[in-house]
């Protein structure tokens, strides 16, 4: 499979993995997207998950490449399936990143992988259901590849100190500690902290529906 798009021989599953969530904020989510982001660049994007996000964003935005990638490969075929199923031609082959391992991109995905910058990087519901570390290493990697002027974006339900918090955030962060006592929904100004020691200050904070944000952080 080459890292420069998708197969032309890539066999589909005969039934792709669906989350309703990832179906319902990709709206919101493109919406904000096309007034974040220029008309053209390259996306890589963090915990992809199904698949389902690369390829709406992509096949909304085809003046972009992106870049899918998730932390085990059993998530790749969904991946394609999704990107295949809208025609998203601007959806590179997905390959494994685990924020927490160095180098983040293979030898494999090109010749200087570890020299590899986009102009946006992309991250959803991913900091409150994996260890507070994987927040430190999202910021610290993406200021080594995000482009000069190149942003992270980041989406999901946070704390904020002064303004209350959502019961049903509540319930779910209590019920994500319940699962794994290091998950759990992070503070703004906790991971604006370790943002800013990596280089990327908070430029833009927009609130979604379902009590989620999404949060720009400038290169």
């Amino acid at each position: 499979m080459s890292p420069n798009g998708l197969g032309a021989e890539t066999s589909l599953p005969l039934s792709l993995p669906f989350s309703p969530a990832a179906d319902r904020n990709k709206h919101p989510i493109l919406q904000l997207l096309q007034t974040v982001l220029p008309a053209q660049g390259n996306a890589l994007e963090i915990a992809s998950g199904t698949g389902q996000h690369a390829a709406w964003f992509a096949s909304h935005l085809p003046g972009w490449t992106w870049q899918p990638t998730d932390a085990t490969a059993d998530s790749l075929p969904s991946i394609e399936g999704y990107a295949a199923q809208l025609g998203a031609h601007n959806v590179l082959a997905p390959c494994v990143l685990d924020v927490l391992q160095q180098p983040w991109l293979s030898d494999s995905y090109s010749d200087s992988a570890s020299e590899a910058r986009f102009n946006a990087i992309y991250c959803a519901n991913m900091l409150h259901i994996s260890p507070w570390a994987t927040t430190a290493a999202l910021m610290q990697g993406s200021a080594r590849h995000l482009a000069p002027g190149g942003v992270l974006i980041t989406y999901g339900p946070y704390l904020e100190d002064g303004i209350p918090t959502a019961e049903g955030n509540l319930a779910f962060d209590a019920s994500l500690r319940t699962q794994n006592p290091a998950w759990g929904i992070r503070r703004i100004e906790d991971v604006a902290h370790v943002a800013a020691q990596a280089g990327l200050p908070l430029r833009q904070r927009h609130a979604l529906p379902a009590n989620n944000l999404l949060l720009v952080w400038q290169a």
